[in-house]
Protein backbone atom coordinates (compact mmCIF):
# COMPACT_ATOMS: atom_id res chain seq x y z
CA UNK A 1 0.00 0.00 0.00
CA UNK A 2 1.70 3.44 -0.85
CA UNK A 3 1.73 6.60 0.95
CA UNK A 4 0.81 9.65 -0.82
CA UNK A 5 3.64 12.58 0.59
CA UNK A 6 1.81 16.10 0.88
CA UNK A 7 4.53 19.21 0.58
CA UNK A 8 3.67 22.48 1.66
CA UNK A 9 5.45 25.44 0.16
CA UNK A 10 7.74 26.98 2.91
CA UNK A 11 6.83 30.48 1.90
CA UNK A 12 3.08 30.26 2.77
CA UNK A 13 3.55 29.61 6.11
CA UNK A 14 5.10 32.29 7.84
CA UNK A 15 8.23 31.36 10.30
CA UNK A 16 7.96 31.37 13.95
CA UNK A 17 11.15 33.23 14.23
CA UNK A 18 10.40 35.47 11.10
CA UNK A 19 10.18 39.55 12.29
CA UNK A 20 7.32 41.26 11.09
CA UNK A 21 8.30 44.86 9.54
CA UNK A 22 7.69 47.63 11.89
CA UNK A 23 4.85 49.94 11.58
CA UNK A 24 6.01 53.52 10.62
CA UNK A 25 4.31 56.17 12.67
CA UNK A 26 2.02 58.11 9.72
CA UNK A 27 4.23 61.16 8.71
CA UNK A 28 3.44 64.64 10.89
CA UNK A 29 1.53 67.43 8.98
CA UNK A 30 3.10 69.96 6.66
CA UNK A 31 3.07 73.46 8.81
CA UNK A 32 -0.12 75.42 7.50
CA UNK A 33 -1.33 79.31 7.31
CA UNK A 34 -1.30 79.11 11.00
CA UNK A 35 2.80 78.10 11.79
CA UNK A 36 3.40 80.96 8.94
CA UNK A 37 1.43 83.07 10.65
CA UNK A 38 3.01 83.01 13.92
CA UNK A 39 4.70 86.35 15.09
CA UNK A 40 8.78 86.75 14.65
CA UNK A 41 10.23 86.44 17.63
CA UNK A 42 13.07 88.86 17.00
CA UNK A 43 10.85 91.56 15.50
CA UNK A 44 8.81 91.67 18.53
CA UNK A 45 11.81 92.01 20.58
CA UNK A 46 13.15 94.71 18.43
CA UNK A 47 9.88 96.68 18.23
CA UNK A 48 10.14 96.25 22.05
CA UNK A 49 13.87 97.85 22.14
CA UNK A 50 12.68 100.85 19.55
CA UNK A 51 9.20 101.45 22.03
CA UNK A 52 11.87 101.89 24.57
CA UNK A 53 14.11 103.66 23.12
CA UNK A 54 11.24 106.23 21.77
CA UNK A 55 9.94 106.36 25.29
CA UNK A 56 12.84 106.96 27.23
CA UNK A 57 13.71 109.84 24.66
CA UNK A 58 10.25 111.55 25.48
CA UNK A 59 10.20 110.96 28.98
CA UNK A 60 13.28 111.84 30.31
CA UNK A 61 13.90 115.53 30.42
CA UNK A 62 17.11 115.99 28.83
CA UNK A 63 19.84 117.82 30.70
CA UNK A 64 20.92 121.42 30.14
CA UNK A 65 24.45 121.66 30.13
CA UNK A 66 25.49 124.64 28.12
CA UNK A 67 22.34 124.22 26.31
CA UNK A 68 18.97 124.98 26.81
CA UNK A 69 17.77 121.56 25.36
CA UNK A 70 18.68 119.32 22.10
CA UNK A 71 16.34 120.32 18.92
CA UNK A 72 14.63 117.33 17.52
CA UNK A 73 14.38 115.55 20.33
CA UNK A 74 10.75 114.46 20.43
CA UNK A 75 11.11 113.95 16.17
CA UNK A 76 13.13 111.07 16.99
CA UNK A 77 11.25 109.67 19.71
CA UNK A 78 8.57 109.88 17.57
CA UNK A 79 10.72 108.58 14.54
CA UNK A 80 11.89 105.44 16.72
CA UNK A 81 7.99 104.65 17.87
CA UNK A 82 7.29 104.91 13.91
CA UNK A 83 10.16 102.11 13.78
CA UNK A 84 8.88 99.85 16.13
CA UNK A 85 4.82 100.26 14.91
CA UNK A 86 6.71 99.10 11.20
CA UNK A 87 8.61 96.33 13.15
CA UNK A 88 5.61 95.36 14.97
CA UNK A 89 3.94 94.61 11.81
CA UNK A 90 6.59 92.79 9.83
CA UNK A 91 6.80 90.39 12.93
CA UNK A 92 3.08 89.59 12.46
CA UNK A 93 2.91 89.55 8.75
CA UNK A 94 6.10 87.03 8.90
CA UNK A 95 6.27 84.47 5.68
CA UNK A 96 2.98 86.59 4.14
CA UNK A 97 5.79 89.25 3.58
CA UNK A 98 7.64 86.51 1.25
CA UNK A 99 10.98 87.57 0.09
CA UNK A 100 11.21 90.89 2.76
CA UNK A 101 10.84 88.88 5.19
CA UNK A 102 13.83 86.26 4.05
CA UNK A 103 16.59 89.65 3.84
CA UNK A 104 14.91 91.01 6.85
CA UNK A 105 14.86 87.95 9.27
CA UNK A 106 18.37 87.22 9.65
CA UNK A 107 19.03 91.08 10.73
CA UNK A 108 16.91 90.38 13.82
CA UNK A 109 19.48 90.76 16.61
CA UNK A 110 21.34 93.56 15.36
CA UNK A 111 18.20 95.41 15.68
CA UNK A 112 17.57 94.60 18.90
CA UNK A 113 21.51 95.69 19.81
CA UNK A 114 21.11 98.87 17.23
CA UNK A 115 17.94 100.55 19.70
CA UNK A 116 20.11 99.35 23.01
CA UNK A 117 23.12 101.10 21.91
CA UNK A 118 20.76 104.20 20.55
CA UNK A 119 19.57 103.73 24.04
CA UNK A 120 22.99 103.45 25.83
CA UNK A 121 24.39 107.29 23.67
CA UNK A 122 20.98 108.86 24.34
CA UNK A 123 21.24 108.39 28.29
CA UNK A 124 25.59 108.86 28.16
CA UNK A 125 24.84 112.58 26.14
CA UNK A 126 21.37 114.16 26.14
CA UNK A 127 20.13 112.81 29.63
CA UNK A 128 23.25 112.28 31.63
CA UNK A 129 25.92 114.31 30.75
CA UNK A 130 28.35 112.02 31.43
CA UNK A 131 29.81 112.68 27.90
CA UNK A 132 29.77 116.52 27.47
CA UNK A 133 28.88 118.81 24.55
CA UNK A 134 30.23 119.84 22.01
CA UNK A 135 32.49 117.32 21.63
CA UNK A 136 29.77 114.25 21.90
CA UNK A 137 26.35 115.22 20.65
CA UNK A 138 23.22 112.74 21.01
CA UNK A 139 21.48 110.94 18.40
CA UNK A 140 18.72 113.77 17.57
CA UNK A 141 21.33 116.06 16.80
CA UNK A 142 21.86 114.09 13.50
CA UNK A 143 18.16 114.97 13.04
CA UNK A 144 19.62 118.45 13.06
CA UNK A 145 22.25 118.05 10.66
CA UNK A 146 20.38 115.62 8.05
CA UNK A 147 17.55 118.22 8.21
CA UNK A 148 19.16 121.97 8.43
CA UNK A 149 22.38 121.21 6.77
CA UNK A 150 21.41 118.95 4.31
CA UNK A 151 21.93 121.25 1.26
CA UNK A 152 25.74 121.63 2.31
CA UNK A 153 25.93 117.75 3.04
CA UNK A 154 24.62 116.58 0.42
CA UNK A 155 26.66 118.80 -2.39
CA UNK A 156 29.66 117.75 -0.46
CA UNK A 157 28.57 113.92 -0.75
CA UNK A 158 28.33 114.80 -4.93
CA UNK A 159 31.68 116.43 -5.36
CA UNK A 160 33.92 113.31 -3.26
CA UNK A 161 31.10 110.99 -5.23
CA UNK A 162 32.54 112.65 -8.63
CA UNK A 163 36.16 113.11 -7.03
CA UNK A 164 35.91 109.21 -6.05
CA UNK A 165 34.49 107.95 -9.64
CA UNK A 166 37.38 109.60 -11.50
CA UNK A 167 39.92 108.56 -9.64
CA UNK A 168 38.90 105.03 -8.70
CA UNK A 169 38.05 104.53 -12.68
CA UNK A 170 41.30 106.06 -13.92
CA UNK A 171 43.69 103.97 -11.32
CA UNK A 172 41.93 100.70 -11.80
CA UNK A 173 41.87 100.87 -15.86
CA UNK A 174 45.70 101.51 -15.88
CA UNK A 175 46.17 99.32 -12.95
CA UNK A 176 44.35 96.97 -14.92
CA UNK A 177 46.37 97.10 -18.03
CA UNK A 178 49.37 97.14 -16.36
CA UNK A 179 48.78 94.03 -14.64
CA UNK A 180 48.08 92.37 -17.63
CA UNK A 181 50.91 93.29 -19.30
CA UNK A 182 53.70 92.48 -16.31
CA UNK A 183 51.60 89.24 -15.95
CA UNK A 184 52.07 88.42 -19.83
CA UNK A 185 55.07 89.74 -20.93
CA UNK A 186 58.14 88.56 -19.95
CA UNK A 187 60.03 92.05 -20.95
CA UNK A 188 57.33 93.97 -18.93
CA UNK A 189 57.48 91.60 -15.89
CA UNK A 190 61.96 92.18 -16.19
CA UNK A 191 61.37 96.02 -16.28
CA UNK A 192 58.22 97.21 -14.65
CA UNK A 193 57.56 94.50 -11.81
CA UNK A 194 60.34 95.87 -9.49
CA UNK A 195 59.30 99.74 -10.01
CA UNK A 196 55.88 98.40 -8.82
CA UNK A 197 57.56 96.38 -5.94
CA UNK A 198 59.74 99.29 -5.01
CA UNK A 199 57.13 102.11 -5.61
CA UNK A 200 53.92 100.76 -4.91
CA UNK A 201 54.10 100.56 -1.21
CA UNK A 202 54.49 104.40 -1.17
CA UNK A 203 51.34 105.57 0.59
CA UNK A 204 49.60 108.02 -2.17
CA UNK A 205 48.98 110.37 0.94
CA UNK A 206 53.12 110.91 0.94
CA UNK A 207 52.92 112.03 -2.22
CA UNK A 208 50.36 114.77 -1.62
CA UNK A 209 52.60 118.00 -1.81
CA UNK A 210 54.53 116.86 -4.55
CA UNK A 211 50.72 116.59 -6.63
CA UNK A 212 49.54 119.98 -5.49
CA UNK A 213 52.86 121.27 -6.71
CA UNK A 214 52.91 119.52 -9.99
CA UNK A 215 49.56 119.78 -10.59
CA UNK A 216 47.32 122.32 -12.80
CA UNK A 217 44.75 122.16 -10.12
CA UNK A 218 43.74 120.98 -6.52
CA UNK A 219 40.88 118.80 -8.25
CA UNK A 220 43.38 117.55 -10.65
CA UNK A 221 45.83 116.46 -7.63
CA UNK A 222 43.30 115.21 -5.72
CA UNK A 223 42.26 112.70 -8.81
CA UNK A 224 45.98 111.78 -9.33
CA UNK A 225 46.44 110.36 -5.32
CA UNK A 226 43.34 108.20 -5.51
CA UNK A 227 44.50 106.74 -9.15
CA UNK A 228 47.35 106.33 -7.49
CA UNK A 229 46.53 104.82 -4.22
CA UNK A 230 43.87 102.51 -6.32
CA UNK A 231 46.41 102.12 -9.19
CA UNK A 232 48.88 99.36 -7.01
CA UNK A 233 46.80 96.99 -5.97
CA UNK A 234 44.50 96.61 -8.93
CA UNK A 235 48.22 96.12 -10.52
CA UNK A 236 49.96 93.75 -8.25
CA UNK A 237 46.56 91.32 -7.79
CA UNK A 238 45.91 91.27 -11.69
CA UNK A 239 49.70 90.49 -12.45
CA UNK A 240 49.50 87.82 -10.25
CA UNK A 241 46.37 86.25 -11.75
CA UNK A 242 47.71 86.18 -14.58
CA UNK A 243 50.79 85.27 -14.15
CA UNK A 244 49.68 81.88 -12.47
CA UNK A 245 46.85 80.77 -14.55
CA UNK A 246 46.97 77.03 -15.29
CA UNK A 247 49.76 76.63 -18.23
CA UNK A 248 47.57 73.92 -19.53
CA UNK A 249 45.13 76.09 -20.29
CA UNK A 250 47.31 77.72 -22.63
CA UNK A 251 48.40 74.83 -24.29
CA UNK A 252 44.84 73.62 -24.79
CA UNK A 253 43.79 76.76 -26.55
CA UNK A 254 47.41 76.46 -28.38
CA UNK A 255 46.59 73.27 -29.50
CA UNK A 256 43.08 74.53 -31.06
CA UNK A 257 45.11 77.04 -32.95
CA UNK A 258 44.65 80.02 -30.51
CA UNK A 259 46.70 83.64 -31.40
CA UNK A 260 48.06 85.29 -28.65
CA UNK A 261 45.54 87.95 -28.62
CA UNK A 262 42.78 85.23 -28.11
CA UNK A 263 45.12 83.36 -25.08
CA UNK A 264 45.35 86.79 -23.50
CA UNK A 265 41.57 88.25 -23.98
CA UNK A 266 39.86 84.63 -23.41
CA UNK A 267 42.07 82.89 -20.95
CA UNK A 268 44.15 84.81 -19.05
CA UNK A 269 42.17 87.95 -18.32
CA UNK A 270 39.02 85.30 -17.33
CA UNK A 271 40.83 83.07 -15.25
CA UNK A 272 42.87 86.01 -13.29
CA UNK A 273 39.60 88.19 -12.74
CA UNK A 274 38.97 87.17 -9.03
CA UNK A 275 42.47 88.55 -8.30
CA UNK A 276 41.40 91.32 -10.04
CA UNK A 277 38.17 92.48 -7.97
CA UNK A 278 40.35 91.34 -4.75
CA UNK A 279 42.84 93.90 -6.08
CA UNK A 280 39.51 96.23 -6.53
CA UNK A 281 38.10 96.36 -2.99
CA UNK A 282 41.67 97.23 -1.69
CA UNK A 283 41.58 99.71 -3.65
CA UNK A 284 38.46 101.09 -2.94
CA UNK A 285 39.39 101.04 0.88
CA UNK A 286 43.16 102.92 -0.33
CA UNK A 287 40.94 105.23 -1.94
CA UNK A 288 38.64 106.62 0.49
CA UNK A 289 41.83 107.39 2.97
CA UNK A 290 43.29 108.98 0.21
CA UNK A 291 40.02 111.32 -0.50
CA UNK A 292 39.50 112.38 2.62
CA UNK A 293 43.14 113.66 3.22
CA UNK A 294 43.24 115.51 -0.49
CA UNK A 295 40.07 117.25 0.36
CA UNK A 296 41.14 118.36 3.28
CA UNK A 297 44.70 119.97 2.21
CA UNK A 298 43.46 121.50 -0.82
CA UNK A 299 39.83 120.36 -2.37
CA UNK A 300 36.83 123.29 -2.10
CA UNK A 301 34.58 120.36 -1.68
CA UNK A 302 34.06 117.50 -0.76
CA UNK A 303 33.53 115.23 2.94
CA UNK A 304 36.58 115.98 3.47
CA UNK A 305 36.22 119.71 3.37
CA UNK A 306 32.99 119.32 5.93
CA UNK A 307 35.06 117.66 8.47
CA UNK A 308 37.92 119.84 8.22
CA UNK A 309 34.94 123.09 8.30
CA UNK A 310 33.12 121.51 11.28
CA UNK A 311 35.88 121.02 13.08
CA UNK A 312 37.10 124.41 12.51
CA UNK A 313 33.61 125.72 13.89
CA UNK A 314 33.26 122.90 17.05
CA UNK A 315 30.09 121.49 15.16
CA UNK A 316 30.87 117.74 16.06
CA UNK A 317 27.34 116.93 15.49
CA UNK A 318 27.83 118.06 12.13
CA UNK A 319 31.40 116.25 12.09
CA UNK A 320 29.55 112.66 12.75
CA UNK A 321 26.69 113.22 10.59
CA UNK A 322 29.78 113.64 7.73
CA UNK A 323 31.49 110.46 9.44
CA UNK A 324 27.98 107.97 9.43
CA UNK A 325 27.69 109.40 5.23
CA UNK A 326 30.90 108.57 4.50
CA UNK A 327 30.31 105.05 6.13
CA UNK A 328 27.41 104.58 4.60
CA UNK A 329 28.95 105.45 1.04
CA UNK A 330 31.90 103.17 1.63
CA UNK A 331 29.61 100.21 2.86
CA UNK A 332 27.24 100.87 -0.29
CA UNK A 333 30.25 101.17 -2.84
CA UNK A 334 31.59 97.85 -1.41
CA UNK A 335 28.14 96.24 -1.98
CA UNK A 336 28.05 97.22 -5.74
CA UNK A 337 31.47 95.89 -6.26
CA UNK A 338 29.98 92.37 -4.58
CA UNK A 339 27.13 92.61 -7.10
CA UNK A 340 28.78 93.28 -9.88
CA UNK A 341 31.51 90.39 -9.23
CA UNK A 342 29.09 88.31 -8.76
CA UNK A 343 27.44 88.72 -12.16
CA UNK A 344 30.88 89.05 -13.90
CA UNK A 345 32.19 85.67 -12.29
CA UNK A 346 29.04 83.49 -12.59
CA UNK A 347 30.28 81.12 -14.34
CA UNK A 348 33.03 80.79 -11.67
CA UNK A 349 30.73 80.16 -8.76
CA UNK A 350 31.70 76.80 -8.39
CA UNK A 351 35.76 77.03 -9.02
CA UNK A 352 37.00 79.86 -6.93
CA UNK A 353 35.74 80.73 -3.10
CA UNK A 354 32.91 83.28 -2.49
Amino acid sequence: MSTVQVSFPISSTPSLTQKSAPVQAPAAPAAGPAHSALPWANGLLAAAAWLGLAALTALWPNKEIGFSDWAYTQEFAVSCAVIAGVLLVIAFAGERLGAFFQRLKPAGPWLVAGAVLLAIWQVLTAKTGVLPPPFFAPPQSLFEVFIDDASRLGLSTAHSLRLLASGIGIGALVGFVTGVWVGWSRLAGYWVHPLLRFLGPVPASALLPLAFFFAPSSYSAAVFLIALATFFPVAVLTWSGVANVNKSYYDVARTLGASNWFLVLRVAIPAALPQVFVGLFMGLGAAFSVLITAEMMGVKAGLGWYLQWAQGWAAYANMYGALLVMAVLCSGLITLLFTLRDRVLVWQKGTVKW
